[in-house]
């Protein structure tokens, strides 16, 4: 029986595997609500919370499912999770809710959140599945909230605006404006900036990459090296 490596599990679902920047799934509403940093947190946290329940659910179920059957009884497994968030949403967020409109009921054909299902958790125990589902969730979160803080910083020059949608009144103290008077870059927050700085976050991941597997690639020593040591 092959052990569980849950370090590994992590580092797939947070970089090397990260659903936004290598598996480049769930783009649409990845790309039209990170705007704001609050804006990908809610969606980011909803999507992680629906990764964390669905994975559980399916690990748990994995069983007594007929391999026949197990698409859609994963996609109801999941509609279902997803109304239950939205309904909770659309109760203590309202205002958030009504921001992130169809995109949190989208959440339900983010090929992400199938994908783990039907890769993962139908295959492993309960923990490493919350663990997976956990990881991923968090990896695509961190996307969202990092392209949403670059697009509001250049788009709007502050930082956590709105976060009163998400914090209460303390969340009103929580914006942090970046440059006074700042007239704003509307190409960052229009959907030709989300393309733009999903495209820069790849491409410094991807540099990151090549650089960490160059410094590990041994050096090969010329063919008389050996001989004349």
């Amino acid at each position: 029986m092959t052990q569980i490596s849950y370090a590994n599990i992590a580092r797939d679902g947070l970089w090397n595997n990260n659903p936004a920047l290598v598996q480049i799934l769930g783009l649409c509403p990845l790309l039209a609500v990170s705007n704001t940093v609050i804006n990908g947190l809610g969606l980011g946290l909803a999507t992680l919370l629906t990764l964390v329940l669905s994975n559980v659910t399916v690990s748990l179920i994995r069983n007594i499912v007929r391999s026949e059957i197990r698409i859609p009884v994963f996609v109801l497994v999941i509609a279902s999770i997803v109304t239950a968030i939205e309904l909770a949403m659309n109760a203590y967020f309202h205002e958030l809710y009504k921001i992130l409109g169809i995109f949190i009921p989208l959440i339900v054909t983010n090929c992400a959140i199938i994908a783990r299902a039907e890769a993962f958790a139908s295959k492993n125990a309960v923990v490493p599945s919350f663990v997976d589902g956990f990881t991923m969730g968090l990896g695509f979160t961190a996307v969202l909230v990092t392209l949403g803080a670059m697009r509001e910083a250049l788009g709007q020059g502050t930082l956590f605006a709105h976060a009163n949608l998400m914090f209460g009144e303390i969340g009103s103290m929580m914006k942090i404006t970046l440059v006074d008077n700042y007239h704003g870059f509307l190409l960052a927050i229009l959907p030709p900036g989300a393309f733009i700085g999903l495209g820069m976050l790849i491409a410094i991941k991807n540099t990151i990459d090549a650089r960490r597997k160059s410094r590990t690639v041994p050096v090969a020593l010329p063919a008389d090296a050996g001989a004349t040591a």
